[in-house]
């Protein structure tokens, strides 16, 4: 039996045509090839009609259309191909524009990229006030530009600074913020869309449009201004924001063939590049990532696998059932900021969460902290008022143990000291259930080192969320030669109910995420003390696109905890790894970074942010005067850490080197324009083999 086609065309007793956008093939409607196809012969089909009014939709539950397929637009080999890619969607949405009869785009679901730029071509937009129903073009965060006439159209219908400041963003917006904001004319409950699409159409077939409002234009200085912060904000390392504001500028007073015509050339320049296809590829790991299971972790028995790459390992059950049920309570032992933020985490999604230390002041303390993070969330808009107060409310406190016979699972997140977590687990394993999952959120200590003694230990895991636990998307899931499968199982269940995205790594020294990161760190501080400035350290890495320099870095973790990790580094790799010693001394002064209140490290913060100079070299002095280049300072710290990421992957601390790309992207900050950092890394390689060298002048520039 044939398949029907992704895009159908019906047409109603009263003139009203229906194009249904419904690809049998997957859940989401995509623009590929054969779905356009399948639309131009819809239009052509609803052309040969005596029509009234005309209507597009989707049948899907939670998709209008979601753009263009990704696979699709990552494939462009070359700028002209891109071009024409391009040209042909302008082409058909065209038909749209000019269609003899009103078309209405009848809104429900997600209406992304290309979904958004058809309704734009269409002559009214209904929205339904589902949550599911969200708006917009995000083409620039993958790389590219609106190529299939939104740069053109958006402008014109609501002005082009709040044009770009959407196309810019790449944000989806509500179907409230919409209408607000002028994307749609109107906005329905999802259970009235067809009857109201239907009275629209035959309304605008009746009455005709209502007369269009012209946008005022911008200030004369407007595009330069926006080009040249946009300049200063992405140092030019994100060539699809100044691609949009050209394409915006280039074509706002033309007629729209000629618009079009330019938009098309932009998008095939930006799309075909290199940034382009890395975001993209940024974007599948993304997606990767939420999809993530145990496949490859354990063997057919009930135990972990790899304790070496390629190797499975099993060992039985104990008193763990095969299957658990879905967490529903859990502990967090330890108020501190993680502990505090882990439980407000938890209760903002619905979990009850009993939290505990060892006072009542620091109880006190951990739960202003979760406040804050709950009316931070209401002032985002991520919480309404009440569910804020009924996350709080989630929340119980105790300095003994009471509740923990409850819990399904719980999180400690005390102190980064062995013997202290040792301790704390003994304790636990006595008073929780005997199935209830034992979590640990250190960031580096191996999991059988501070759990495997207590009884049933195949139901520890590492569950390591990420400073702020409000901002940042990753957890490590930490799997030991102890655990079973049942637990592993319930604690990813948790992590991506909880919103998270995870990577799996096996139990070892500082997991993926810390080792990398602070190999990397301690490079930075061991040139540092060799006489290269902070200014030249920071300044390299942040041109070749991190966020902030490493040392900026360190004082945001702190002190103590840098140099605590440099310690326990230098402990598990002493062939590899020589700790430095300026953070310790830097801490026996004062100088504790910018950690927990503290305002003085490598930089000051009181009462702004500047270098600290003369204070830091006056403490530890200065040894040598290297002279070397932001290149050679790039090339210097990007060689440790991408050389720490391959032994990761060579260990089997972690399955693929997708893995690492996608951890070092969302825990650490790796610049995502750059597609990953073993990616980039095995790129260089393969260019310096092809041109015969040439590596020490391309590290900052990406290759």
């Amino acid at each position: 039996m044939t398949a029907p086609p992704p895009v159908t065309y019906s047409a109603d007793a009263d003139g009203v045509g229906w194009i249904v956008f419904d690809d049998p093939a997957g859940r989401a409607n995509v623009f590929n090839p054969a779905t356009q196809a399948a639309f131009d012969a819809a239009v052509t089909a609803a052309t040969a009609d005596r029509l009234r009014a005309l209507v597009v939709l989707s049948a899907k539950e939670r998709i209008f259309i979601a753009g263009a397929d990704l696979h699709w637009i990552g494939a462009l080999p070359d700028p002209a191909t891109a071009t024409e890619l391009s040209r042909a969607g302008q082409r058909l949405f065209q038909r749209l524009a000019d269609f003899a009869v009103p078309v209405v785009a009848a809104i429900h679901g997600a209406c992304a990229g290309g979904g958004f730029e058809l309704a734009l071509a269409c002559h009214w937009r209904i929205a339904t006030d589902a949550p599911v129903t969200q708006l917009g073009l995000p083409e620039t965060s993958i790389g590219t530009i609106p190529g299939w006439g939104g740069c053109v159209r958006l402008p014109r219908l609501v002005g082009v600074k709040p044009a770009l400041d959407h196309i810019l963003k790449a944000q989806l917006v509500s179907a409230s913020e919409a209408l607000a904001a002028g994307l749609v004319h109107e906005v329905v409950p999802a259970a009235e869309l067809k009857a109201r699409a239907r009275a629209a159409a035959l309304k605008l077939a009746t009455e005709g449009p209502p007369a269009a409002s012209v946008p005022a234009a911008p200030v004369p200085a407007f595009f330069q201004e926006l080009r040249q912060s946009m300049q200063a904000r992405t140092r030019g390392q994100q060539p699809a924001m100044l691609a949009a504001i050209d394409a915006v500028e280039q074509t706002t007073q033309l007629p729209i063939p000629q618009a079009l015509d330019i938009e098309s050339r932009i998008f095939g320049t930006v799309t075909a590049g290199e940034t382009c296809k890395n975001l993209i590829r940024v974007f599948f790991l993304r997606d990767a990532a939420r999809k993530r299971t145990l496949d490859g972790w354990f063997d057919s028995g009930a135990g972990f696998s790899p304790p070496s790459p390629g190797t499975a390992h099993s060992r039985t059950t104990g008193g763990l059932k095969p299957a658990l049920p879905p967490v529903r309570r859990v502990g967090v032992v330890g108020a501190g900021v993680m502990g505090s933020g882990i439980a407000q985490w938890l209760a903002a999604r619905g979990f009850e969460v009993v939290l505990r230390d060892v006072s009542p002041d620091l109880l006190d303390r951990g739960l202003g902290v979760a406040r804050g993070l709950f009316d931070e969330a209401v002032k985002r808009g991520k919480l309404s008022a009440g569910e804020a107060t009924a996350g709080l409310q989630r929340i119980a406190t105790t300095t003994a143990w009471q509740g923990f016979d409850g819990c399904d699972l719980v999180v400690e997140a005390i102190v980064e000291n062995a013997e202290a977590k040792r301790k704390l687990f003994s304790e636990l394993a006595a008073v929780v259930p005997a199935d209830a999952v034992l979590a640990s959120n250190t960031s580096a200590l191996p999991i059988e080192e501070i759990a495997g003694h207590v009884p049933n230990p195949e139901r520890t895991v590492g569950i390591h969320f990420f400073n702020p636990v409000s901002r940042m998307p990753l957890v490590e899931l930490i799997v030991s030669r102890d655990t079973a499968p049942a637990a592993a199982g319930r604690a990813l269940a948790l992590v991506k109910t909880l919103g998270k995205s995870p990577v799996i790594c096996r139990s070892s020294p500082g997991f993926l995420v810390t080792r990398v990161l602070f190999f990397y760190l301690n490079e930075a501080v061991r040139l540092w003390e060799q006489g290269v400035s902070t200014a030249a350290i920071d300044g390299a890495l942040r041109d070749f696109g991190w966020p902030m320099g490493p040392l900026r870095l360190i004082d945001e973790v702190g002190m103590d905890v840098t140099d605590f990790i440099f310690g326990e580094m230098e402990h598990y790799f002493p062939q590899r790894f020589t700790r430095s010693t300026a953070c310790a001394r830097l801490l026996a002064a004062g100088l504790a970074g910018r950690k927990n209140g503290a305002s003085t490290g490598f930089y000051t913060y009181a009462p702004k942010e500047a270098l600290n100079d003369a204070m830091t070299r006056h403490i530890t002095g200065r040894i040598g005067e290297p002279g070397l280049s932001a290149v050679e300072i790039t090339r210097q710290l990007m060689h440790v850490m991408a050389n720490e990421a391959e032994l990761c992957v060579a260990e089997g601390v972690v399955q693929s080197a997708d893995d690492v790309d996608f951890a070092l992207l969302s825990g650490a900050g790796f610049p995502a324009f750059r597609g990953g950092l073993l990616h980039w890394a095995r790129r260089l390689a393969e260019k310096d083999e092809g041109q015969g060298g040439g590596r020490h002048d391309r590290v900052a520039e990406g290759g």
